[in-house]
């Protein structure tokens, strides 16, 4: 099978043998997968992963020795993988597990390429009536959710979710389910039109920008600009007494002024990964549109022209077709 790995900073597409499934796993034929920014902070060193890229995809079951009944189904993955002995992994939370691994970001192969072995436990089948270039906005999108799993949002939350990237875009999306007064803050027009295109308020913000007032008193923040100062522009937007949610993380150091926090008493909280039952629940209902979220779609034989467009600054999301 064609795989693109990452060895020592390079990206390379190799011939590899097809995974056998273990005791209780499964292979998967991967259809599409989704470049996100952790995949280009591993390409740019800051991780130390080695093997075969990729978290976010869709695909089918070729083999599950374990479950024969699964094969033919179209699924996507929870990419974390636990231990199954820790007290992490006994409550449910094998995401928090001690020895976790995390496909294609922490000890294990990952969607970049024809053919992945995952657990059976970590998937989730798929419905015909969500197309595969749905499908494989799952991962981010539970993620997404993941707040509102964390912080409870009402139709009088005040929200506002900062930045409009991928996952600000769909943080914005999802959310804005749970509350109409949500507001979308960003850099880029073009980016805030896809946002007015599905009915969400949307505020153009720049850096050095002063706040107005009325843009000082929201109850939920989002932080998604992936920017060391985008902490602290969170602080700016939130009331006394609010939540600021952080949903990114950089490799440089963000400066935070934990004065205002203390002062203003401000529940900071971290979100990672989420619920991926539930956002296929989204999916199937064409609850979020996240097709115009697509940049371009690349064969996997040209993953790292794929890569190299998802690293331009503005880019959306880049898919790569793991058919071709």
């Amino acid at each position: 099978m064609l795989a693109a790995i990452i060895n020592q900073g390079q990206v390379q597409i190799q011939d590899k043998d097809i995974p056998t499934p273990g005791p209780g796993q499964a292979l998967i034929r991967v259809s599409l997968a989704g470049i996100c920014a952790t995949d280009l902070e591993i390409v740019a060193g800051y991780s130390g992963f080695s093997g075969i890229l990729g978290h976010e995809f869709t695909g089918r079951v070729e083999n599950a020795p374990d479950r024969p009944e699964l094969v033919g189904q179209r699924v996507v993955v929870d990419i974390n993988c636990g231990c199954g002995n820790c007290p992490w992994c006994a409550c449910g939370h094998h995401r928090h597990c001690w020895q976790r691994k995390v496909l294609g970001i922490r000890g294990l192969d990952g969607a970049f390429a024809q053919n992945i072995c995952v657990p059976t436990t970590n998937l989730y089948p798929i419905p015909d009536r969500v197309a595969d270039q749905e499908a494989v906005f799952a991962e981010p999108l539970a993620a997404a959710l993941e707040v509102s799993q964390q912080v409870h949002i009402t139709a009088q939350t005040k929200t506002a979710v900062l930045g409009d990237g991928k996952l600000g875009l769909l943080c914005a999306l999802a959310l804005s389910r749970f509350t109409p007064q949500l507001t979308l803050f960003g850099r880029h027009e073009s980016k805030l039109q896809i946002a007015s295109d599905q009915g969400l308020i949307t505020h153009s913000l720049q850096p050095g920008q002063i706040l107005e007032d009325q843009n000082r008193d929201h109850d939920l923040v989002v932080e998604c600009t992936g920017r060391p100062e985008g902490i602290n522009t969170a602080l700016d937007l939130v009331r006394p007494e609010g939540t600021v949610v952080v949903k990114t993380t950089s490799h440089q150091v963000s400066s935070l002024d934990l004065s205002r926090v203390v002062v203003n008493e401000i529940a900071l909280l971290g979100s990672r990964c989420g619920d991926m039952g539930l956002a296929v629940h989204f999916l199937t209902r064409k609850w979020v549109d996240v097709r115009p979220l697509i940049e371009a779609v690349y064969p996997l034989t040209r993953a790292q022209e794929a890569l190299h467009l998802a690293g331009q600054r503005g880019s959306l999301k880049v898919l790569i077709d793991c058919t071709r």
